[in-house]
């Protein structure tokens, strides 16, 4: 983006590349080049002549193959392959198609596919320029094999044996300039589409690493935050900016947010929010050249670059906005990227002087691209925010409606009574000690409903291994407390049941407890539960005076009566389960719940 520019934000140096990864590559060509000599000699066999007149052709031949074989040995033995170990073999595979060929029918042979075989490792290995190094290597190597050639011909022919003078004479038309002219192109047109594939291979692979990186530092548990600055971390130490901004407004109630982190060692790193205003949008968020631009001041001077929605260059970008910015922020350079989401936010990210970067348009291209990606994983990170925000409120205020509607009011009354029974103690001293003792059942039953709420409050942490001791504590608790008799029973010795259908359980359990308590005088409870091949079955029996209906009901007849436990019966269709209860008014109750196993699961908890 700046003229001395010579890295890109893809290119900037992590950690090295993995070495399994490089001695993988290593193996596959160590294999393809034995493959490669082997089918060389099955292809002379057919075809003897294709090797020319040298006797010489076929050593060589022989030897590429030993080479081969070594290489591929010394691979299999050693643990890693250095940048020496890839240099030296790549060196040796460069000269061993040039020698060959001279003595061979020339470049034009069938060993010519050992010139595109150095060509394809390179890239394998490296990228462009080094893959068009090679081939301008083997182009020099041809020509100078040809000079040389000619001159041994010219000034030693008549000395040399007979048939080595007959092969070379015979190789000699396919080292003539103009065939090496068209060759040498083949060669460099080879080097630079090989090369070019092996960048953008890299590249994709670069770019797909950015994004994962990125994607993995948006976590739920971190909060909005602090996914932000780790993103922005991120972002900035590739981009090799000290400083970034994002400015974000929501578009119903123009509410503007100011985001800052200044990159410094790793503790002093902090994304903070700053005090800000919606005119603030103004300067942040309008007017800008493009969904993503980069733009450069020297001298008072702009350079502006940048790309619309689709990735496109905009013509004649303006420089205005950028100017107005550079009033209240203080930058040299910039790069801008703006994002919406959901229709609830608009907003943009402002990396202020970055030092890294390669080609403009391809670098705001996947910029664009990445936070298309990474984009809606934020704002679903800020949605489950809010909605536990919510959630929380919610709970929050249920929790108080129950308090004033529950035990503040009976609190009140208790406050009443006992002012009305102390005035009473001077001159009606009998009316006291029942008076005392309906009071104290009030309190008593005010302090049950209070530790039933706080149970009802309680996250559950249960699963297959703690569900059976956490039910026998509940129903121990709850004979202690109520001084209603109460067991729970089980054949279970080991259970398998998901997370989400234990806690449904445990809480249906709890449920069908406190009804017994509330509603039901009875003065023995009953839990059972008992499992089968397809089967978990959950009952609970009470000796009290049960439901204002009688006879055995399933879940659609209590529905379509409007009768039955509400909140049981919602609990049992969350988990897809089959509710039945059979009430005897006066005899008690007794409630049937089914969970087919290996039954789908409802999202809604």
């Amino acid at each position: 983006m700046q003229a001395d520019a010579h890295h890109s934000f893809l290119d900037r140096p992590q950690a090295a590349t993995d070495p399994s990864e490089t001695r993988r590559i290593e193996r596959w060509l160590a294999t393809a080049r034995v493959f490669l000599a082997i089918s060389a000699l099955a292809a002379i066999y057919m075809d003897p002549t294709r090797l020319g007149q040298g006797p010489i052709a076929y050593g060589l031949l022989g030897l590429y193959l030993i080479h081969g074989v070594l290489v591929m040995t010394l691979l299999r033995r050693r643990k890693q392959s250095t940048p020496a170990f890839r240099i030296l073999v790549h060196t040796a595979d460069i000269v061993w198609p040039a020698l060959i060929s001279v003595f061979a029918e020339g470049p034009r042979s069938p060993f010519f596919l050992f010139f595109f075989f150095v060509l394809a490792a390179s890239a394998y290995r490296w990228g462009l320029w080094e893959t068009l190094g090679t081939a301008a290597a083997e182009v020099a190597l041809l020509w100078i094999e040809s000079f040389v050639l000619l001159h041994v011909l010219a000034t030693r022919g008549a000395s040399l044996p007979s048939r080595v003078l007959s092969g070379l004479q015979n190789n000699l038309p396919e080292f003539e300039p103009k065939r090496l002219f068209m060759l040498s192109v083949y060669l460099l047109v080879m080097g630079l589409l090989l090369g070019y594939l092996a960048r953008q291979q890299k590249r994709l692979r670069a770019e797909k690493a950015v994004v994962t990186r990125l994607l993995a530092k948006i976590r739920v548990e971190a909060g909005l935050t602090g996914t932000l600055q780790q993103i922005c971390l991120e972002i900035s130490s590739r981009c090799g900016a000290a400083r970034m901004l994002i400015a974000s407004q929501e578009i119903h109630s123009h509410r503007m947010f100011l985001g800052e982190l200044r990159r410094g060692d790793e503790a002093a790193s902090e994304f903070k929010w700053l005090e800000s205003s919606p005119r603030d949008a103004k300067i942040y968020l309008e007017d800008f050249p493009g969904e993503v631009c980069y733009a450069s001041n020297a001298k008072d001077r702009w350079s502006v670059i940048a790309v619309d929605h689709e990735g496109n260059p905009v013509s004649s970008p303006s420089s205005e906005p950028l100017a107005k910015l550079k009033e209240r922020q203080s930058f040299r350079s910039l790069i801008a990227i703006s994002f919406v989401f959901g229709g609830e936010w608009r907003g943009r990210v402002l990396v202020f002087d970055p030092s890294r970067y390669g080609e403009t348009h391809e670098e705001l291209r996947f910029l664009l691209d990445l936070f298309r990606q990474v984009g809606p994983a934020v704002y679903n990170v800020y949605l489950l925010h809010r909605l536990r925000r919510r959630a929380g409120a919610a709970e929050r205020a249920r929790f108080a409606r129950e308090l004033h509607d529950g035990a503040v009011q009976s609190l009140i009354a208790v406050e009443m009574q006992v002012d009305v029974l102390r005035r009473q103690a001077e001159t009606t001293p009998a009316v006291v000690s029942p008076e005392l003792g309906r009071i104290q059942g009030l309190l008593r039953e005010e302090v049950l409903k209070l530790r039933e709420l706080m149970q009802q409050m309680k996250s559950i942490d249960v699963d297959d291994r703690r569900f059976l001791s956490i039910v026998t504590d509940t129903v121990e608790r709850f004979e202690r407390e109520t001084g209603i008799s109460a067991r729970f029973v089980t054949d279970i010795e080991k259970l398998e049941m998901p997370g989400k259908v234990c806690r449904e359980m445990l809480r249906i359990v709890q449920e069908g407890l406190v009804n017994v308590r509330k509603h039901s005088k009875a003065r023995h409870a009953l839990v059972r539960l008992s499992s089968n091949d397809s089967q978990w079955s959950l009952t609970l029996e009470d000796d009290g005076k049960g439901f204002p209906f009688s006879g055995r009901l399933t879940q659609d007849e209590l529905e379509t009566m409007g009768k039955g436990p509400m909140i049981i019966k919602e609990r049992v269709r969350l988990i897809a389960g089959a509710l039945t209860v059979e009430s005897n008014p006066g005899l008690g109750t007794r409630l049937e719940v089914k969970v087919p196993k290996g039954g789908e699961v409802s999202d809604e908890f």
